[in-house]
């Protein structure tokens, strides 16, 4: 009797997924597992929430938006809560350098309660230097606010913690050749996560 054949070698196991905690050893930010396209009804809901969530726990006389994503969150919150609205910018260098203060806080901030609101938050370079230039201007207190809280940075108030990759609706679309087109960036994310 003839011996019975081996059975066939098994493929070997694909590589485990990579878990979203899981963090890029380049950048130290989660790895985003899935895309997040915030459109205009949905980004309105996360300006009240965020509002409301200000509402409850602080009062604040002025808020200030970082630009550029945090201006718009910051001005709606400023709306709902019937507060003064400033903006400051900060901006990082094409290589993802550090961030500069290129436009600081208005000096109204002096002696007030102060709300900084940006877009996001993620290892919190930017929230960390708009709080140092509005401290400097020696306000009475000063808390930090986002729509999505993405990294490990903890501002005060958050409306949404997320690994999501973000897609934000006043700039999906830019001008580039003359042409209204998705973002580069965005439509690369996209076909990267396959959204």
């Amino acid at each position: 009797m003839p011996a019975a054949a081996p059975p066939p070698a098994s493929p070997p196991p694909p590589p485990p997924p990579r878990h979203p905690s899981q963090r890029n050893a380049r950048t130290g930010r989660k790895s985003p597992h899935g895309v997040l396209e915030v459109d205009w009804p949905f980004f309105g809901e996360m300006c009240r929430a965020l509002a409301l969530k200000v509402f409850r726990e602080y009062d604040p006389d002025v808020v200030i938006g970082i630009a550029r994503a945090g201006v718009i969150p910051g001005a709606v919150v400023a709306t709902i809560l019937q507060r003064d609205f400033a903006s400051m910018a900060i901006t990082r260098t094409e290589t993802g350098g550090r961030p500069a203060v290129i436009a600081g806080p208005p000096r109204i901030v002096t002696g007030r309660r102060v709300l900084i609101v940006d877009e996001t938050c993620d290892t919190g370079a930017t929230m960390k230097l708009a709080l140092n230039a509005v401290r400097e201007l020696q306000p009475a207190t000063v808390k930090t606010a986002v729509s999505f809280r993405t990294g490990d940075f903890r501002p005060d108030f958050y409306a949404l913690e997320t690994d999501n990759f973000i897609i934000l609706p006043w700039d999906r679309e830019v001008i580039i050749d003359g042409e209204i087109v998705m973002r580069p960036d965005y439509a690369a994310k996209l076909k990267e996560l396959g959204g």
